[in-house]
């Protein structure tokens, strides 16, 4: 089991949406440093949601698509007497914020053509939708506990 960790950063929230997952993401999105440039491509991104889907507060939206992609469960590999087993294992609460943060940006990331803001927008509203990359990753992983659920009394 794991030891609990003791001095663990918690963040402020954000000075717009008062809210600390906002912060989160401006933090995962940083790069170098850059924090106000990553707080630029967020809010850029809220602003735009906000237009085109005509909605008062931008959070639901991405608290809804944080709820699409959250994965509730993922494979480990487990070494039992020589062979490497996939064994499904449910997802920490932590982790699972930080996988979907992750999935979210990665798939904005990798569209090309756009500014950053207006990709994350667009990944945000398909999540939202339960359509795009983000939510296609968790598809996958989904799949794959399901697929080795044979190997889950491996869990340790």
């Amino acid at each position: 089991m794991r030891r609990k960790v003791k001095n663990r950063n918690i963040v402020q929230p954000d000075p717009i949406y008062n809210s600390p997952k906002v912060a989160k993401l401006i933090n995962y999105i940083m790069e170098d440093g850059k924090k106000e440039a990553s707080r630029k491509i967020v809010f850029g991104a809220f602003d735009y949601i906000k237009e085109s889907q005509k909605v008062e507060n931008p959070l639901e939206v991405f608290d809804n698509a944080l709820k699409n992609i959250t994965p509730l469960m993922e494979v480990r590999s487990r070494r039992v007497g020589g062979a490497n087993y996939q064994v499904p294992v449910e997802v920490r609460p932590d982790r699972r914020t930080a996988l979907a943060f992750r999935w979210v940006i990665e798939a904005a990331r990798n569209k090309k053509g756009k500014p950053m803001h207006l990709k994350l927008a667009e990944e945000l509203i398909l999540a939202a939708k339960n359509e795009g990359d983000a939510v296609k990753k968790r598809e996958n992983v989904h799949k794959m506990a399901e697929a080795n659920k044979a190997f889950a009394h491996f869990a340790w």
